[in-house]
């Protein structure tokens, strides 16, 4: 009877941690799925915001434009940060968070330097807020591995 106990036990011990180790790849393959899906519109903001802040200069509607897409990133940003990395993208996530915590500043910047409804020309001298996602490219690059 004792034997048949315990290999019950063992058995289910190997069921549930079993279970464990499928929750744990679907944790990071879902955290895989929301950094590309992060990477997205990181990279989208970064091919279309430098050429939209230039005429974001002289253009109101240009201006207004531009203020949109960067208050949208800065909340994609806060949305992203919030995530809970899987143990094995601790790391990588914060690394983002860093990079993330950049971006913010530099958005930041932009945000404020909104003169007559059009941006004061003085801060597209600032091109780190482009450089950070360059960065941050590369770090989800390293976390979509993880979801393959």
């Amino acid at each position: 009877m004792k034997k048949k106990l315990l290999v019950l036990a063992a058995i289910i011990g190997l069921l549930l941690s079993g279970c464990s180790l499928i929750n744990d790849a679907k944790d990071t393959l879902t955290y895989a799925n929301d950094a590309k899906d992060y990477l997205d519109k990181a990279t989208a903001f970064a091919n279309d915001a430098p050429s939209i802040a230039q005429q974001a200069v002289g253009d109101k509607q240009a201006a207004a434009e531009l203020k949109t897409m960067l208050q949208d990133m800065k909340q994609e940003i806060s949305t992203f940060n919030k995530l809970q990395a899987p143990e094995i993208a601790v790391d990588l996530h914060q690394q983002l968070v860093d990079q993330n915590n950049k971006l913010t500043a530099g958005i930041d910047l932009y945000l404020k330097n909104y003169k007559n409804g059009v941006l004061d020309p003085s801060v597209l001298e600032n091109t780190e807020i482009f450089q950070s996602v360059q960065d941050i490219s590369s770090i989800l690059d390293q976390i979509k591995q993880l979801g393959q």
